[in-house]
């Protein structure tokens, strides 16, 4: 029997709270095998903003999402170095799921930019897309979009609910503010972002 295998790549910089609310949703409606979550070493999509270190932005996940089942935090981009690019780790992980059916993860804003990536057309071969809208009327826009995708050539699947996702960026423009830290990001991660005084605190 095929094993259904995802993956959730980002920067992560900071992995919050609704990060990982997401991917357990993802896991449970998808009924995934397995979710690899994939820090980015360098994201093609969010050139010039302030980035810490792999290691560190590999650490947070690895705290962050710990206790949700058949997630498993992955270095492979990391380890590659250079821009991370989704074809590069979809190719690495048939070679090492030859047999098993892929998927990619990914938020809205990022789904409709799907034809702008690098060898959109090799990852439409490669992987089923997973999407979620973040309200109703979102809903709508990324139906409408699956068409043009399916003209490609990809398989998509949209959650039939909406999911809150919060930006990074808000994150690090608030981390000084406790209670929002607190309410946003998973204490062992804000307590590791403190000790080690990251994103300027």
């Amino acid at each position: 029997m095929n094993r259904r295998i995802a993956i959730f790549g980002g920067s992560f910089n900071p992995v919050h709270n609704a990060h990982t609310n997401f991917a357990d949703k993802v896991i449970k409606n998808f009924d995934l095998d397995k979710l690899y979550i994939i820090p980015t070493y360098s994201s093609p999509h969010k050139t010039g903003e302030y980035m810490e270190s792999p290691a560190d932005r590999l650490k947070m996940c690895q705290i962050a999402f710990k206790d949700i089942k058949r997630a498993v935090v992955s270095n492979i981009e990391i380890k590659r170095s250079g821009k991370s690019f989704t074809c590069d780790t979809l190719k690495q992980l048939k070679n090492l799921y030859p047999d098993d059916n892929l998927y990619i993860v990914m938020g809205a804003d990022m789904y409709v930019t799907l034809p702008e990536w690098k060898n959109p057309l090799e990852i439409f071969k490669l992987a089923e897309i997973i999407t979620f809208p973040r309200d109703n009327d979102n809903y709508q826009v990324l139906k409408e979009f699956s068409e043009k995708l399916k003209t490609l050539g990809a398989v998509t699947h949209i959650l039939n609910e909406s999911v809150y996702m919060l930006s990074s960026t808000e994150i690090r423009n608030n981390i000084h503010n406790k209670e929002f830290a607190l309410k946003n990001l998973n204490l062992n991660v804000y307590k590791y972002i403190l000790k080690n005084k990251l994103y300027g605190v």
